[in-house]
């Protein structure tokens, strides 16, 4: 098949459209169940090379969820311990194979975000991943290729509408690549610039430590800022983004944005939070959304109201702000990628707050100074790469 029709584009109003490829080959995928549409296969298409880029960095099967060209989640296969499964809801007697572990990583770090993702897998999807994914709000999946039993659980998502798109492992585009905007033809080498540990190699802080964990959580931020829309910032800890800020026109809003989704992450893992107690029946985005609220600062509203018997069996304790504090405050060894320097030292501050110990940046400010001295005084471990990561 050389061309794909699809219903229409960015849009419903944007019409034709289609996707094929320029040199007039075959394209590289195959859709096994469901019709995708434009933004489904622009989120597809990231989000492959994504986990393709992942895995070839890391040894490590990965797993993204993407949502509108961005990622909302990017992990990789890393073994989940109890608090992992209970914050991401893996069921107790889930059986968890490696790419499954990716996927409740990537898919469970940010689920406000994730909710009606697009998935992508750099390995074929097997049973175990399948079930995971059985039960969330999800719009499709890309994958090299699919298990039978895995295939059939797929199928039955969304009433048998579910998008399930196979691609070529070894499809490998020109090295040129074209967009139009505004009916004018942009053409630039596609960036194929390897993501790798020799990037980490110029530590320009006091600190010198960057441990194995540390140096896989740096790769993960850079490769999902190589395809996050810019600017861009990325929180990674434990194998996984924890906190994606994108498309901010300020690095410092990047940097708080990303922030805070780190933070709630983080927060998830609290006693308070894992010990609420949900009404039976309740559904997955309304517990999400919960959470959420739990944590966040307008909770007193919802006890006052009463609102909480809707929600929760008994009547959670207020989480309260001197609580949060404390329990951040004992966050460290989490990983911050940036996709250009850090012009500020008010980053470096920010990000000290979410418990960042290890940083990449190209570094290349005219303060370049001033951030390195901020990471100092905060014992801060950070690497020059030297290079950029724009996506646009």
């Amino acid at each position: 098949m050389k061309e794909l029709e699809l219903k229409y584009g960015c849009n419903p109003n944007q019409k034709p459209s289609k996707i094929f490829v320029n040199d007039g080959r075959e394209l590289p995928i195959e859709v096994l169940n469901g019709k995708p549409g434009y933004i489904n296969f622009m989120d597809a298409f990231n989000g492959w090379q994504l986990v393709k880029e992942l895995k070839k960095a890391t040894g490590l099967p990965a797993a993204a969820s993407f949502k509108h060209v961005s990622p909302a989640g990017a992990a990789v296969g890393i073994e989940l311990d109890e608090v992992m499964k209970k914050i991401y809801f893996v069921p107790e007697d889930a059986e968890l194979s490696p790419l499954a572990c990716a996927y409740a990583r990537a898919r469970g770090a940010d689920r406000m975000s994730s909710f009606g993702d697009f998935i992508s897998l750099s390995d074929v999807c097997d049973v175990a991943t399948a079930k995971l994914i059985k039960p969330e709000v999800s719009d499709g999946i890309i994958a090299p290729g699919y298990e039978p039993e895995a295939l059939e659980i797929l199928k039955g998502k969304k009433k048998g509408a579910y998008n399930v798109i196979q691609i070529d492992p070894e499809y490998k585009p020109q090295p040129i690549e074209h967009k139009d905007v505004f009916g004018i033809t942009f053409e630039q080498g596609r960036n194929e610039l390897p993501i790798n540990s020799e990037l980490l190699a110029n530590i320009v802080t006091e600190n010198k430590e960057l441990p194995k964990q540390a140096e896989i959580d740096l790769l993960i931020s850079l490769i999902t800022l190589k395809y996050t829309q810019s600017n861009s910032v990325c929180y990674a800890k434990g194998g996984q983004a924890i906190g994606i800020g994108a498309g901010q026109q300020s690095r410092i809003h990047c940097t708080r944005l990303a922030g805070s989704k780190a933070d709630n992450w983080l927060l998830r893992q609290c006693p308070k939070v894992l010990d609420l107690k949900f009404v039976p029946g309740i559904s997955r985005a309304d517990r999400d959304n919960s959470i959420d609220l739990y944590i966040g600062e307008d909770y007193m509203d919802v006890l006052a109201e009463g609102a909480w018997q809707n929600i929760f069996t008994e009547k959670p304790e207020v989480f309260t702000k001197e609580e949060k504090k404390a329990w951040l405050a004992q966050a460290t060894d989490v990983a911050l990628g940036s996709d250009a320097f850090f012009p500020f030292s008010d980053n470096i501050e920010r990000a000290g707050r979410s418990g960042v110990k290890y940083v990449a940046q190209p570094g290349g400010s005219k303060r370049d100074q001033d951030v390195i001295d901020a990471c100092n005084k905060l014992g801060m471990t950070m690497c020059f790469t030297g290079i950029r990561l724009f996506h646009h």
